[in-house]
């Protein structure tokens, strides 16, 4: 079976875990998160740590045994620190701007760009960082791949918006060809 779902999540301070049939809720200083289990798991809760468990030792189970553990170790990080993404605005006159729960991206397009945040998801502007932060992984990795695909880096010049600790690989372009072909 998994090492991952093996292990024990230990909850940290401020966090409970109520467990109904085959829904796990999760409360914390910065919310609440729900998810249902797979078919086949249980999820069991004693001395401040939950641990995953197959009903059954059977093959079809193992896939999804250290997949189930991870997703409930990130509900509990999320509810007691969140998660967080950085983009990075990379261009001259590229701009963003929030108003609400709206980022407005001006990224070299004839118009504005909109981007409504999910429910859950706050976004802050400064300079030229976009910062998602929120309780649930996925919704804030979703809303980051969202507006990085807005205008993904070129490998040119390296304009558009990316990651904050991403790498864009570089391309020489024509002039650095011919520059070294024969005449």
């Amino acid at each position: 079976m998994s090492k991952i779902g093996k292990q024990p999540i230990k909850l940290l301070e401020g966090v409970t875990v109520k467990i109904t049939g085959n829904i796990v809720v999760v409360s914390g200083p910065k919310g609440n998160l729900e998810r249902k289990l797979p078919h086949g798991f249980s999820v069991e809760e004693k001395d401040g740590f939950l641990t995953v468990k197959p009903q059954s030792n059977t093959f079809s189970l193992s896939p999804n045994y250290g997949t189930t553990r991870a997703l409930l170790a990130n509900m509990v990080t999320g509810v007691s620190t969140g998660w967080k993404k950085v983009l990075e605005l990379v261009g001259a006159g590229y701009r963003a701007e929030v108003a609400g729960n709206s980022l407005t991206l001006s990224v070299g397009f004839s118009h504005p760009v909109k981007f409504e945040a999910p429910q859950g998801i706050s976004i802050k502007v400064e300079k030229m960082l976009i910062t998602i932060e929120g309780t649930d992984k996925e919704v804030v990795g979703q809303a980051a791949a969202f507006i990085r695909n807005i205008r993904p880096p070129e490998p040119y010049k390296g304009k558009g918006i990316k990651y904050q600790d991403e790498i864009i690989r570089r391309k020489a372009g024509k002039a650095a060809k011919t520059a070294g072909a024969p005449a």
